[in-house]
């Protein structure tokens, strides 16, 4: 490392902080609002009040600039559609007549008006919701949240510095608006967006912001020359800027490769760089342009996005070269901390052996102080710290917890054979018509149905020993035999027993497999007031006994229709995970899939005919740079296939896939060799139809008719009309029904209304197409 002296300016920062609060308080806030339990005014305090802590906390906790804007009621893009007012046509009644409710109309639609589409946030399982431009877009500045949050801030005596969505990435997140050419381009509206940044930045230095920070993620990705451009002259204009902070550009998740050498030498202040994972590569990067001299440099070395302690020596060497390269050097997460848990000490059922390697928000936020601290002091500083993470580290390396000599063994014996079907899809959907005796357009579900109160509260009561086993299991099989008659009733095709025993279909799974670690309050934001709790993969990876037979086998008692089993897949099980970084992802997907595969063979053997392996997160996790994507699709694909592979040919494999851009990974989708897919469809106007059709996808399909992250009901004629426009691209013979997703989210009423709605439309088309 360099001298004391040398170091002597570093800093800590966060980019970001989670926003539930440590009792999920913000959920609890909304969710009243929208009942109508709680205020608007009781909403603002619980979020006022929640930020004061957070700040509060990091402050404490020794960082030196807290971030302000990171906060949001449902999505920070959403956020940033506000204060550019890119506000759509459909929306702006709603939120002229009240800014707050509006504002969740557009998250979250009406019963009149759809929302905006929903996606991921590049390969997280964050979903924002997708800004909807055109030629007539007309932006103009409100920069109220942004200005007040900082004000608020600052009255607490704390450094800040506000975080905005760059210009650059929210054009290249965005879409052509509804009615807009398809090929119409966002990013030629960059040159009227910059003069409303430009009002907000002044805005923001006026309030008295010292620093800025604007987010650019979307130039890790390949990028073209004219996107390039773009950034280049975004920074060239904002930097030209008289009145407004210094600039801070951030980007994280992957490396800049092209767009490093754009930024360096753009007129911007500082630049905020990620060296973790495959991002690390920035610092070669960093070092090819000749360091960043006159600028400030924030280094992102504790991984913002998994849940392992970080090795502060090895970070401290990363940041010893890093200090050669810039004037001033200051110390992050690699992205925001709104990707991991508050608090891992609060985790009191966690074997203190393994608690010790974990490391969520607040342990982050120590690391990285610890590090600002040994780098501008220098190590004999934190020697304690070292010793300590250096035990921490070793304890992990040689547990016998991480390794399971029979697992590797039987993961090293898998061969080619293992992954494939016994006889090729032409075969197989014969023997399926055959044995299934499914109409035209057969109808069905993605699995879960609503989660209700009464269920969650008998897990609750279980947990807590006020009823025993058999009591829960009771209230179980009267929840299934509910599920299952109404589905009759409806005239669904394919049921499903509706997953009432399930808390979430990531974690429901992992406490039962081996290897797997799950948390109590570890508790991550994945859409608005959705929140998961990703389970900890600790070790290998083995299934003790059968997960899913018993209540799909009940389920399948009550009914002469096929009943899916349901299962999640091999990636998903990954990417909805906390993963291992001590291994190669293709190593634990293989495990994962072995386990999957003894649980599918279960299932066929007890009478199973439909099973669903889901991978909603095959294109989420799918690499950022297209150089790293086959080497991640081979073994993606491999895995899932190592899971289904093994049934016969009577046997239909069904997936699922939602809210994603699958155009990028259709040949992939191929390559799983599934009989069925069911995928989101709604929002996107059927747009994966018409993907599968333009990549000769030969097999059967169930874009969705049904959004089921809103409230609204669709009628019965909107949803034929999508189906009549999934007809254009996919033939009659190989098209499912099917909602967008799985109705855990959703309640009883509409629910039933809008699955009524649906077999309706099935009704309805199969109809015109019989020419009855």
């Amino acid at each position: 490392m360099t001298t004391k002296s040398a170091a002597a300016a570093a800093r800590a920062t966060v980019y970001g902080h989670p926003r539930q609060g440590s009792g999920r308080e913000l959920k609890k806030a909304i969710e009243g609002y929208w009942k109508g339990r709680v205020t608007a005014d009781a909403l603002r305090a619980t979020a006022a009040e929640l930020r004061r802590t957070h700040w509060r906390q990091l402050a404490g906790a020794g960082v030196h600039e807290v971030p302000t804007g990171d906060f949001s009621y449902y999505d920070h893009v959403l956020d940033t559609t506000v204060m550019v007012g890119a506000i759509p046509a459909r929306h702006r009644e709603a939120v002229a007549a009240d800014a707050l409710d509006g504002y969740f109309a557009m998250a979250r639609g009406t019963q009149d008006v759809a929302p905006l589409e929903m996606t991921k946030w590049f390969d997280t399982n964050y979903h924002y919701l997708v800004p909807e431009l055109g030629p007539d877009t007309v932006f103009t500045a409100d920069s109220t949240q942004q200005v007040a949050e900082l004000k608020e801030a600052l009255a607490l005596g704390l450094t800040a510095r506000p975080v905005l969505v760059g210009p650059v990435t929210y054009l290249l997140l965005a879409k052509p608006a509804p009615g807009v050419a398809a090929d119409f381009d966002p990013l030629t509206l960059l040159d009227r967006l910059l003069p409303v940044y430009a009002e907000v930045l002044a805005d923001l230095r006026a309030a008295g912001a010292e620093w800025v920070q604007l987010d650019e993620p979307a130039l890790v990705q390949d990028r073209t020359p004219a996107d390039l451009n773009a950034a280049a002259r975004a920074y060239r204009d904002l930097g030209a800027l008289a009145d407004r902070p210094k600039l801070l550009v951030a980007s994280y998740f992957d490396r800049l490769g092209d767009a490093l050498p754009v930024l360096a030498k753009a007129p911007v202040e500082g630049l905020a760089l990620d060296f973790t994972g495959p991002a690390a590569a920035n610092l070669d990067g960093l070092a090819a342009v000749g360091g960043l001299s006159g600028k400030r440099l924030v280094a992102g070395v504790v991984d913002g996005r998994n849940i392992w302690v970080n090795d502060l020596e090895k970070s401290l060497t990363t940041l010893g070269t890093l200090l050669g390269l810039a004037d001033r050097v200051d110390v992050s997460a690699s992205c925001s901390l709104l990707h991991v848990p508050l608090d891992a000490a609060a985790e009191k059922d966690v074997d203190p052996q393994i608690l010790r390697w974990l490391s969520f928000a607040k342990q982050k936020t120590a690391e990285i102080t610890t590090l600002a601290r040994g780098l501008s002091q220098g190590t004999d500083a934190i020697a304690g710290e070292l010793a300590a993470n250096r035990a921490a580290l070793a304890s992990r390396a040689a547990s016998p917890i991480t390794r399971n000599p029979a697992v590797r063994a039987r993961a090293e014996a898998v061969t080619g054979a293992d992954s494939r079907r016994s006889r090729p899809y032409a075969e197989r959907a014969a023997a399926q018509r055959a044995h299934l005796g499914l109409p035209l357009l057969p109808t069905t579900t993605i699995g879960s149905f609503p989660q209700t109160g009464e269920l969650r509260a008998a897990r609750a009561d279980l947990r807590a020993g006020r009823i025993d086993t058999a009591g829960y299991e009771e209230r179980i099989r009267a929840e299934i035999q509910e599920v299952v008659s109404y589905q009759e009733k409806a005239g669904v095709d394919v049921l499903v027993h509706g997953e009432p025993e399930r808390n979430d279909m990531v974690q429901y799974f992992a406490e039962q497999l081996d290897g797997y670690l799950a948390t109590r309050h570890g508790w991550v934001q994945s859409y608005g007031t959705r929140y998961v709790r990703p389970p900890i993969l600790a070790g290998d990876i083995a299934r003790p006994e059968p997960m899913t037979v018993r209540w799909t086998s009940y389920a399948q008692s009550l009914t002469a229709k096929p009943v899916k089993g349901m299962l999640t897949g091999p990636v998903t099980m990954l990417a909805w995970s906390f993963v291992r970084d001590d291994q190669p992802l293709g190593e634990t997907a293989r495990q994962v899939a072995l386990a999957l595969r003894d649980e599918v063979a279960d299932l066929e053997a007890a009478g199973t005919s439909v099973i669903q392996v889901d991978e909603p997160a095959l294109r989420e996790t799918l690499p950022l740079r297209a150089a790293d994507r086959p080497a991640y699709l081979d073994w993606a694909t491999e895995a899932f296939r190592l899971a289904t592979g093994g049934v016969r040919p009577d046997t239909q494999i069904h997936t699922h896939m939602c809210y994603a851009e699958f155009g990028d990974v259709v040949q992939a989708i191929d390559d799983l060799d599934a009989d069925v897919i069911s995928l989101e469809a709604a929002r996107s106007h059927m747009q994966v139809a018409r993907e599968l059709a333009a990549h000769g996808y030969p097999r059967e399909a169930g874009p969705g008719v049904w959004d089921i992250h809103s409230p609204r009901i669709p009628s019965a004629e909107e949803a034929a009309a999508l189906l009549r426009t999934g007809l254009e691209a996919i033939p009659a013979e190989r098209l499912w029904v099917n909602p967008d997703c799985g109705l855990k989210t959703r309640g009883w009423p509409e629910t039933r209304a809008s699955l009524e709605n649906l077999v309706a439309a099935a009704r309805t088309v199969r109809e015109e197409l019989s020419g009855a």
